[in-house]
């Protein structure tokens, strides 16, 4: 079976789905160590390196690691921030990891990042790290932008995948087809186990018992809207729909965030007046009702938040084992 080594695992969804389609990790690092723990439960066979990718040395994985794999941390050039790209310390890890490539020389490469990062200063810094990954004509570089609802998953979620193809493989890297199939929240939302759930206050709640199926603020009667959203948001003409969202059962989700009860991005429960649960996260990003995820309810939704779908992983990771078969 290939081998992959995964750097920023996050809780482990990009890995989950690599797992599930016939990879070994060798070892998995991430630098929380709340999320650790949560690789831990799940893979407890496997090596899992707490800290900074930057302290790693892979240097013995040398001519052993057929994958090395990372979802690279991309608040650096996320629409919701300043986008600073490699201005940003958390876009310098970019270069750290092509240092991590050059240490092991993996078979191949996988970066997964925002959307936002192909764009980011018109294209330039998506085309530096694809040169930079390409060391010098040693990786054949590939991109593409997914959504998540096209491969198994019931929520909207663009991810780039970047890939790179060492030239010893001598063959080329097929992205996964969009299945024609569609899950949408009435798949999953059934026999949810129980879980901790965010809750509203009572202001809110009788804000969000207003808003339809499939709504958000502008469902609202105009003075409810006024008091709830403010002038502003009123006078920008309502380009803000994630404010006061209540998801549609035959739908999939918007793109889950790290927190299901904050005013500019909610994902409050199709049929009832609440947030999400932890567990109902999890079930639309395609976690297995037995992944277990470790800390407080907090860290549990930052955690299933922040991951890769594991079903869009699946996907991606069949194709990848093409190369090798």
């Amino acid at each position: 079976m290939p081998t992959f080594i995964e750097v920023c695992a996050g809780c482990g969804g990009l890995s989950s789905g690599f797992i599930e389609a016939g990879f070994t990790p060798l070892l998995l690092n991430e630098l929380n160590p709340t999320f650790c723990e949560s690789l831990k439960k799940n893979h407890p066979n496997t090596n899992v390196v707490a800290g900074c990718m930057t302290s790693l040395d892979l240097t013995p994985y040398r001519g052993r690691v057929d994958v090395l794999q990372g979802g690279i941390p991309c608040q650096a050039f996320s629409h919701a921030g300043e986008r600073r790209g490699l201005d940003d310390p958390r876009g310098q890890l970019m270069v750290k990891f092509n240092a991590l490539i050059l240490q092991c020389m993996p078979k191949v490469i996988l970066v997964e990042n925002v959307k936002g990062l192909v764009t980011h200063d018109s294209g330039k810094t998506f085309a530096s790290i694809k040169e930079l990954f390409a060391n010098n004509g040693e990786y054949v570089i590939y991109s593409k932008v997914l959504n998540a609802v096209e491969y198994d998953v019931p929520q909207k979620r663009e991810r780039v995948v970047l890939v790179g193809v060492h030239r010893s493989v001598n063959k080329t890297f097929v992205y996964p087809e969009p299945l024609a199939r569609r899950i949408v929240l009435r798949d999953v939302l059934s026999d949810v186990p129980p879980s901790p759930c965010a809750s509203y206050p009572a202001r809110k709640k009788a804000v969000m018992d207003l808003v339809p199926q499939g709504g958000c603020w502008v469902d609202l009667p105009p003075d409810v809207q006024r008091a709830y959203v403010g002038d502003r948001v009123l006078a920008s003409g309502g380009g803000k729909r994630g404010i006061a969202r209540r998801l549609a059962m035959d739908a999939p989700s918007l793109t889950l965030t790290t927190s299901p009860a904050q005013k500019q991005t909610e994902r409050c429960h199709p049929t009832e007046t609440r947030p999400l649960s932890v567990r109902e996260y999890a079930r639309i990003q395609t976690f297995p009702d037995t992944y277990v995820f470790a800390g407080s309810t907090t860290h549990q939704y930052t955690q299933i938040g922040n991951a890769v779908p594991v079903r869009l992983a699946y996907h991606v990771a069949t194709s990848v084992k093409a190369l090798f078969d």
